[in-house]
């Protein structure tokens, strides 16, 4: 009897030990990510805890400036922060909150539609604007206060004006459809998809990814090309800088998304995990590639020194 008891006590005791050992594994990594990489990032989370079943993933999403100031303003503990301006790291969260900024993907902006839009028969690269100015049609943007998106698409028709000499055009749409102005350009689907809206300035990737219909831009305007680059600066808009009441001006860029970890990560080994397996040719950059997103990978950065060892082979020195 007393041999059945410590045999019983034993398979308790390790049993007990294998459920301290399992809850000691298990890690948690936190990612704020642009809403423009919702559909990779889910991918690349599914095929990441394949490999690291132990790290339990959990992410928000929300327009890259708002996922800034959670952790810049709200102090809200974050791993990894994946911006669609790579520029939004450098200007909120560096030096602050980050060390270092890798850049990874690209993008462009498109005029974004449905079979059901208005005049979709009649829209085209040439007179997009002219159909979204018509007074039966509605149009929806996210707020560039917000969202990368939404300053990119003010951008977009700064440059409009100027390419077709159309003076006036730009603030004439500026002016129009502001009910319809949204935190983050996925927002926007919804309103899209139900008929509310017949136009969405929107990512290519995204609208790649939902099966939508889409215009593609000139590249004069898309901010696409890094041979524009010139021509891009030329357009500026006006949003919401570090400090509350403060106002910076954003210039015209070539679309280029950014990562880091924040200084405040609560577990940054996890993190540089994760990070590896998104900026690897066979990992991660395979399944943004899949969904419509061009990758940068290595990139120039001037933050290179302050990368993480196991990350610099990501990057080189600018």
């Amino acid at each position: 009897m007393k041999t059945v008891t410590r045999f019983t006590a034993l398979i308790l005791a390790s049993l007990l030990l294998f459920a301290c050992a399992s809850q000691k594994k298990e890690e948690k990594l936190v990612i704020f990510h642009a809403g423009s990489l919702s559909v990779p990032f889910k991918e690349i989370i599914t095929e990441f805890n394949k490999i690291h079943p132990e790290i339990k993933i959990e992410k928000e999403i929300a327009g890259s400036r708002t996922c800034a100031r959670k952790i810049s303003d709200l102090k809200k503990p974050c791993d990894i922060m994946a911006s669609a301006d790579y520029t939004v790291i450098d200007n909120l969260l560096i030096p602050d909150h980050a060390d270092w900024n890798i850049k990874f993907a690209a993008n462009e902006m498109t005029i974004v539609y449905t079979e059901h839009s208005k005049k979709h028969h009649e829209i085209n690269k040439e007179n997009w604007y002219k159909v979204l100015l018509d007074k039966e049609v509605a149009f929806g943007r996210s707020d560039p206060n917000a969202d990368p998106c939404g300053y990119r698409s003010v951008l977009t028709m700064r440059l409009a004006e100027n390419f077709y000499n159309e003076k006036g055009v730009s603030d004439k749409l500026l002016a129009k459809d502001n009910e319809y102005i949204r935190p983050k350009e996925t927002d926007l689907l919804a309103l899209l998809e139900s008929g509310e809206l017949d136009y969405i300035f929107l990512y290519r990737s995204v609208a790649e990814q939902h099966g939508l219909k889409y215009i593609l831009l000139p590249d004069e305007i898309n901010l696409k090309q890094t041979k524009f680059a010139d021509n891009y600066k030329l357009a500026t808009v006006e949003i919401s800088g570090k400090k509350p009441g403060e106002k910076i001006t954003k210039k015209g860029a070539p679309m280029v998304y950014g990562i880091t970890i924040p200084k405040n990560s609560p577990n940054p080994e996890a993190a540089k995990k994760f990070l590896t397996f998104v900026l690897s040719k066979e990992n991660g950059l395979k399944i943004l590639e899949k969904n419509g997103q061009p990758t940068l990978i290595p990139s120039p950065t001037s933050t290179f020194n302050k990368i993480p060892k196991e990350l610099k082979q990501f990057a080189s020195a600018k």
